[in-house]
């Protein structure tokens, strides 16, 4: 809370700016410049008037004169300000007024200092937005990760590093955009609300349509929307869009996210593989720089091949468990305790395999890798492998433990994904509130036809590896508890 002697101060401050005849909060200013194109063009511009705007950053006053800098998004520049080059009233108000974390418009010629430092000697000012509450500073803010989540606006203000990490999310997403239109896919926008979600194993959150009197999913993936268009004729298509999922918070877990989501029809695996890894190192060299990167102090390099891993053997090398025979999930729950691996009754044969796999063959997984072949009982929506029906035609790439995309060839059969979408509902009233719901529509869809095709999905979580931070510190507002 703000002490109230505190705010007192800084409203009487801002009755003075007031009495002067300035208003504070003005609806206009002016600009000719932004801070850093006046520092690199110091040698055109000096001798000539410009005009800068920015928030006050530091204050030195001296008697007849007061150092100060002031801060645009492109960076800081210094003013200095002396009652011989305006007037004097108007350098008064300033010394008496301005504060840290106002913002001000300034105007006056560029100078080298005494210590060679680029300066504006400021003839004529006047402030932009007069602040009311004490501004955290860039040495002494706020060190709490709580608040500085919740109060965003603040980390930003004193945080540069955190203002350089969402214009490198934004250089992310725009690579995948432009890597995906580049490959001739159209980018479709589909609904947030849907009468029944599907497309992950995830619960939802449910909201309600007062105009149509229905209580509606939140979606918690964008797949099935998008493989409608392919038995609608388009034949690439991708979506970016928030997803929202009622789920735990971890590092690599947030309730909701920025999600992507494309659908290729006539690909198989081998081209969305090979696509895929494409993909992966133009993300890694546009957003990092390079093809390499430290992840909870493992150094990942994205350049080299990408191994394939097969999830059966794997999973058998790490549990003795082999998934090609017929395994029970009694057999599942004893390994589980055997490797004192958390679980719950309700899950059934899948979800005990993706728990346990979870805890044993991706912490082995550090550089990046296919992983391919997943069991049937964890892809509900993918086709099965022709060579062994227990799999799937399925890979994700995983890398630092962390799976880091799903990709399917999708299941294109409405009679298979009716069956399978049965089992799923048939977990669903054991308890599983993950498991996915039946979606008649989408199986009618099918019935029409849908060609074969390949489908991939990569979230920010991808992001938030590379920047080798939690999910949630990579979200610019994330969901927080509110303060009692």
């Amino acid at each position: 809370m703000i002490r109230e002697d505190i705010r007192q101060v800084k409203l009487e401050k801002l009755e003075k700016v007031r009495e002067f005849g300035m208003e504070p909060y003005p609806e206009k200013n002016e600009r000719s410049h932004a801070n850093a194109e006046a520092l690199e063009k110091f040698d055109e511009l000096s001798g000539k008037e410009i005009t800068l705007v920015g928030r006050v950053r530091s204050m030195r006053p001296m008697g007849g004169s007061a150092f100060a800098s002031i801060e645009d998004e492109t960076g800081k520049i210094q003013l200095f300000l002396n009652k011989g080059n305006m007037k004097e009233e108007l350098f008064k108000l300033f010394i008496k007024a301005i504060e840290l974390g106002d913002f001000v418009q300034v105007s006056g010629e560029l100078f080298l200092t005494k210590t060679e430092e680029k300066s504006i000697k400021v003839t004529d000012w006047k402030v932009l937005s007069k602040n009311i509450r004490p501004v955290p500073t860039e040495h002494f803010g706020i060190k709490d990760e709580e608040e500085l989540l919740r109060k965003r606006y603040l980390d930003l203000m004193t945080n540069p590093e955190t203002r350089e990490l969402f214009r490198k999310k934004n250089i992310f997403w725009q690579t995948v955009r432009g890597f995906l239109v580049k490959e001739g896919f159209l980018e479709v926008q589909t609904p947030v609300l849907e009468h029944t979600p599907g497309g992950a194993d995830a619960e939802p959150f449910v909201t309600h349509h007062n105009a149509l009197d229905q209580d509606f999913y939140m979606r918690i993936s964008l797949e099935l929307p998008l493989k409608r268009l392919l038995v609608g004729g388009y034949e690439k298509v991708f979506e970016i869009g928030r997803v929202f999922r009622n789920e735990g918070i971890d590092r690599q877990h947030l309730q909701e996210f920025d999600h992507m989501e494309f659908y290729w029809a006539y690909a198989d695996l081998e081209k969305g593989m090979g696509m895929a890894e494409k993909m992966y190192r133009e993300i890694a060299s546009n957003v990092l720089g390079g093809y390499t990167h430290e992840y909870e102090g493992d150094v990942i390099d994205w350049e080299k091949e990408f191994p394939r891993v097969d999830y059966f053997e794997a999973f058998q090398k790490e549990t003795g468990i082999d998934l090609s025979v017929d395994v029970s999930v009694e057999m599942l729950y004893a390994k589980a305790d055997e490797l004192g691996i958390k679980y719950d009754k309700t899950y059934g044969k899948g979800k005990m395999i993706d728990t346990i796999y979870k805890k044993t063959v991706r912490q082995k997984l550090i550089q990046p890798c296919f992983l391919v072949g997943h069991p049937i009982e964890v892809s509900p929506l993918a086709k099965k492998d022709p060579q062994n029906p227990n799999k799937v035609l399925r890979f994700q790439v995983v890398a630092g433990t962390a799976e880091l995309c799903n990709a399917f060839a999708e299941l294109n059969d409405p009679i298979d994904q009716a069956q399978r979408f049965k089992h799923q509902m048939a977990l669903r009233e054991a308890g599983d509130s993950e498991a996915q719901m039946i979606d008649e529509d989408f199986v009618e869809a099918l019935e029409y036809g849908m060609p074969p095709a390949f489908g991939f999905g990569l979230s920010e979580r991808l992001f938030s590896f590379l920047m080798d931070k939690s999910i949630r510190e990579c979200v610019i507002f994330p969901p927080m508890k509110s303060k009692e």
